[in-house]
């Protein structure tokens, strides 16, 4: 099977069209429809629906691109290790965690990793959704719970909380919560519980809603719950890893708090030889020592 038509068969059944994977491709679509056409035959099977809003895959189609995909993945993992010289740290590293964990901890620190690896090109992906690593979404991802599949290395970094804060001039204007019945007096900011969290944030909010709250403001990330607070809003719901960059906030009703959430640290079984994965994961451990050293000293 001739592996030029496939790599365009795959940019093809990615896009959904012949335009977009000629763009993609740099060629123009009726090369692209050319070389579909003789693959087709080649393989005596219809790859393609087609119809006016695009291409769709046919049972023979999907069978395919499930193969292509495998070779993409497997192409991707042995260029990333290529790329590894023996003696420096370079080339691309995606790194996938949340929004809140990703602007409020991992970012401020990265400057330490880029004066180590100055030639590193750090692609950071915050988003709440699970990136797919066996499948390349990303190389390494840092999760607040375990990850579940069986084809990643993973490393418990730490354990965090959610706890509330509030500003120095919140609390002298509106007076410190003594007990959690007195958040009835008080505007509450968290993420909203239907949003995609961990599990111990939700729960924690949820139970504070029934203190009868008569304001709150939710928002989707931490980032946003953090400026909220810092503005003066209210009471916010917020990961205790926070105190360490933000001395001034200050912890309210210390009794109240979110269960354990474990952070991992996880990448690709394919990725365990990468050098730019272990400066990566070396890195976020020195930090993280460093992190806890000051929490309990």
């Amino acid at each position: 099977m001739d592996w030029d038509k496939l790599r365009i068969f795959h940019a093809v059944a990615d896009a959904g069209s012949l335009t977009h994977a000629g763009e993609v491709l740099h060629l123009s679509q009726s090369a692209v429809s050319r070389q579909i056409r003789a693959l087709e035959e080649s393989l005596n099977a219809t790859l393609f629906h087609r119809h006016a809003r695009g291409l769709i895959l046919t049972e023979q189609g999907e069978l395919l691109f499930d193969a292509t995909q495998a070779m993409v993945k497997r192409l991707d993992a042995a260029a990333a290790r290529i790329r590894d010289s023996e003696d420096e740290v370079f080339g691309e590293l995606r790194v996938t965690t949340t929004t809140g964990f990703g602007t409020l901890w991992l970012a401020p620190r990265l400057t330490a990793l880029y004066k180590k690896y100055p030639s590193l090109k750090i692609d950071l992906m915050l988003e709440e959704r699970v990136l797919d690593l066996p499948m390349r979404e990303a190389d390494v991802a840092i999760r607040m719970k375990e990850p579940s599949q069986a084809d990643l290395i993973r490393k418990r970094l730490m354990n965090i909380r959610m706890r509330l804060y509030a500003s120095p001039d919140y609390l002298l204007a509106a007076g410190t919560p003594e007990k959690p019945e007195d958040l009835s007096q008080h505007r509450l900011i968290s993420q909203h519980v239907g949003t995609p969290q961990v599990a111990a944030g939700a729960v924690l909010v949820q139970q504070l809603m029934s203190h009868d709250i008569p304001s709150t403001l939710t928002v989707n990330n931490y980032f946003g719950v953090l400026q909220a607070v810092l503005n003066n809003l209210g009471i916010g719901v917020l990961p205790d890893y926070l105190t360490d960059d933000f001395p001034n906030l200050v912890h309210v009703l210390p009794a109240v708090e979110s269960g354990e959430v474990p952070v991992f640290l996880a990448y690709p079984e394919e990725l365990r030889h990468s050098k730019r994965v272990a400066a990566f994961r070396e890195f976020v451990t020195e930090e993280i020592f460093t992190y806890r050293k000051r929490q309990h000293g």
